[in-house]
């Protein structure tokens, strides 16, 4: 067989010396922002009307979530009209926060603010690629232009929002195509893009930093977020975001790295819907913490029902062998496998005590709603 390999060439490591994510352990949750309502959307073979766009918003709420992407308002009018829906009708709850994305262009920026007029709290996400490949093929720019995209977009969102002081706005910035872009033009760009906005923010500046497509192995991921926290300027007025993407099937992993390096924040899906081969999954992320013995902070006690409102919000089905929630995750059909756990179901009722002690309670988590809901309290 003819040897292709030769055709590719490694993902470049980071020289980070005294690397200290290794021996870091997860022991308290990120701050969760759920994109189904737009990078999930834009995935769909057919784009959610606003009916279920409401429908899932409300899912997303119940669970737990307190940042909630919404969507890209100026690109398209189904989502411009479902968050006018949102502000005019009051459905959103006073604890929650929802984000919206628009590129580092004025007349997309103008249109954003327009959509948000009367919101009490929003998040402003605004995005411009940094990428070698795209500055050379996409842009057709060196890197100061590049890095002028992103501070003139810096710069209007600094003024439209100092504009209207009845709404609490909250910043987000994203390099996107983090990880294919050289670490110290990634730090520059946030650098001037944090210096505009921070002095306009009551609350820290979010960096988000996107593996928009998966390109390495997960501990380089965490070693680029390292690299970044270590190095950019006023940390302690920044939020530190990850929005990995799952090219290589390691999105989860790299998720987990990426807070072990320090990151406060992550962006992702309900069961990892997303373009190409989908993005950080969420439930996993949240139960992993769980079964670590950390409160995740988010709900998925129902989960039989929230697989079924996804599949139907999504009209994607949720995989049978999918991490906690697969109709089939807890099914053994080897007769070994079988015996292990109809006696574990027997040592339950005997060993109560010693659940979290063995994690018996992994095997079964699925049996019915209310054994979820006992084991996952």
């Amino acid at each position: 067989m003819e040897d292709i390999s030769k055709k590719y060439k490694p993902f470049k490591p980071i020289n980070l010396v005294d690397r200290s994510w290794p021996n870091n352990l997860l022991t308290e949750a990120p701050r969760w922002c759920s994109v189904d309502l737009r990078d999930g959307n834009q995935a769909l073979i057919e784009p959610m009307s606003v009916e279920k766009k409401i429908r899932m918003f409300e899912l997303l709420c119940n669970i737990g979530f307190k940042e909630i992407e919404v969507g890209f308002p100026a690109a398209s009018q189904t989502d411009y009209d479902f968050v006018r829906i949102l502000i005019k009708e009051k459905k959103i709850p006073d604890d929650v926060t929802i984000q919206v994305l628009t590129q580092s262009r004025d007349h997309i920026i103008k249109k954003t603010f327009e959509s948000l007029e009367g919101v009490k709290r929003a998040i402003v996400h605004f995005y411009n690629s940094t990428s070698t490949l795209q500055r050379k093929v996409v842009f057709n720019k060196d890197k100061k232009g590049i890095k002028k995209i992103a501070t003139d977009g810096a710069t209007l969102i600094k003024e439209l929002s100092s504009a209207n002081q009845q709404t609490e706005w909250l910043f987000e910035y994203s390099p996107e195509s983090f990880t294919a872009t050289e670490l110290d033009f990634s730090l520059e760009v946030c650098n001037e893009v944090v210096d505009i906005l921070s002095p306009y923010s009551k609350e820290k500046i979010i960096i988000n930093l996107p593996a928009t497509v998966e390109m390495s192995s997960p501990n380089i991921y965490g070693d680029q977020i390292e690299w970044m926290i270590s190095n950019i300027q006023n940390r302690e007025n920044i939020c530190i975001s990850l929005h990995p993407h799952n090219d290589r099937g390691t999105a989860v992993a790299a998720a987990e790295i990426g807070v072990m390096a320090g990151a406060d924040r992550i962006e992702g899906t309900l069961f990892g819907n997303g373009e190409r081969t989908g993005k950080v999954d969420l439930v996993t992320l949240s139960l992993n913490l769980l079964t670590q013995g950390v409160n995740p902070k988010l709900d998925f006690t129902k989960i039989n029902h929230i697989v079924r409102e996804v599949e139907f919000c999504n009209q994607l089905p949720v995989h049978p062998r999918h991490p906690y929630a697969g109709d089939l995750v807890f099914t053994a059909f080897s007769g070994s496998h079988q015996d292990a756990i109809k006696k574990g179901l027997d040592a339950i009722k005997n060993l109560t005590s010693l659940i979290g002690k063995f994690h018996i309670y992994q095997l079964i988590p699925r049996i019915s709603e209310d054994l979820t809901k006992q084991l996952l309290e």
